[in-house]
């Protein structure tokens, strides 16, 4: 693909359309089974003292596709995300990538294995240039041994092939013209797209983005928008946390739903939001009923003290 060319073509569309059409029979139910699954979690538990914050019983992501993992804030998402991919440790379950599994393997060799994510909160090294983030991306550097790095002959091939690939995704992701500014001196939305192009050095088959747009100035939003989902269209799986559903909706094929640190639904995007389970789980199970009628309900013994709080709060904390 061109590095300028980031709109959507006949082609892209049909991939949008092969990963709903292999998803169209799968059961929109909880831990539901895929085709081809590329990742696979079960029972997975994380405990904090007395709280249990992910309590994943099985969830399968399909290959091919952009999936959404949405739900209230403190639902797990991120926690979720930094079990599988080594940055913090389950207290029970396993998950596999490609078949692989990878419990207890550090972030490094997951990223190695093909899995690569990004932060919430950017990890650019922002005392570094840009294209240094970048080349850091890559794996298998010859030069990073110490005899090796005293003998530039058997690695400068290398590091000229990577800083070539390096500069063609800095190109793809307008981000050439800061190539030699330090990475500190990025705005927010810039160092998005930085931590981005740098996971795809890796060459990765599925990238896991913690919301993508958190923070990210709504001009450079759409730009974002088509970078996600030109990651399917590059033959990569696609699995994002995010709180916006306009975007969700824009560009997901399927939605997985997390609250209180389990998996309360799961399917389409247009049929998880109108999901009775989702919407309590985002505005509280009482979120249609004025504060009168839960008042009188409480009075009459047929609503319990904990569900009004709930409902004001929002998010069953």
């Amino acid at each position: 693909m061109p590095a300028d060319d980031l709109t959507p073509s006949a082609s892209l569309t049909a991939k949008r359309e092969a990963a709903v059409a292999a998803l169209a029979d799968v059961p929109r139910e909880p831990g539901a089974k895929k085709p081809d699954p590329i990742l696979v979690a079960d029972d997975v538990k994380r405990h904090f003292g007395g709280l249990l914050a992910v309590d994943v019983d099985h969830v399968e992501i399909q290959r091919g596709s952009i999936t959404a993992l949405i739900g209230p804030n403190g639902a797990g998402k991120t926690t979720f995300f930094n079990l599988l991919t080594g940055f913090d440790r389950a207290n029970s379950g396993s998950w596999s990538f490609n078949g692989r599994s990878l419990h207890g393997t550090p972030p490094f060799k997951v990223a190695r294995a093909g899995m690569v994510r990004t932060f919430q909160l950017t990890k650019a090294l922002s005392k570094l240039t840009v294209i240094q983030n970048m080349r850091l991306g890559a794996t298998g550097q010859r030069g990073e041994s110490f005899w090796r790095a005293m003998l530039p002959f058997t690695w400068r091939a290398q590091e000229t092939a990577i800083t070539e690939r390096a500069e063609e995704l800095l190109a793809r992701f307008k981000l050439d013209t800061k190539r030699d500014d330090f990475a500190g001196s990025l705005s927010g939305g810039q160092r998005k797209l930085l931590e981005m192009a740098r996971a795809l050095m890796v060459e990765p088959e599925l990238v896991m983005l913690d919301e993508p747009m958190a923070g990210v100035n709504p001009a450079l939003t759409q730009s974002l928008l088509q970078h996600v989902s030109n990651l399917r269209e590059q033959g990569m799986t696609v699995l994002f946390v995010e709180h916006d559903m306009d975007m969700v909706r824009d560009i997901a094929d399927w939605v997985v739903v997390m609250g209180q640190g389990k998996i309360l639904a799961e399917g389409p995007p247009e049929t998880v939001m109108s999901d009775h389970k989702v919407i309590d789980a985002y505005l509280g199970a009482h979120h249609d009923q004025s504060l009168a009628e839960l008042e009188q309900e409480l009075e009459a013994g047929t609503l319990t003290e904990e569900e009004p709080a709930a409902a004001e709060t929002g998010d069953g904390r």
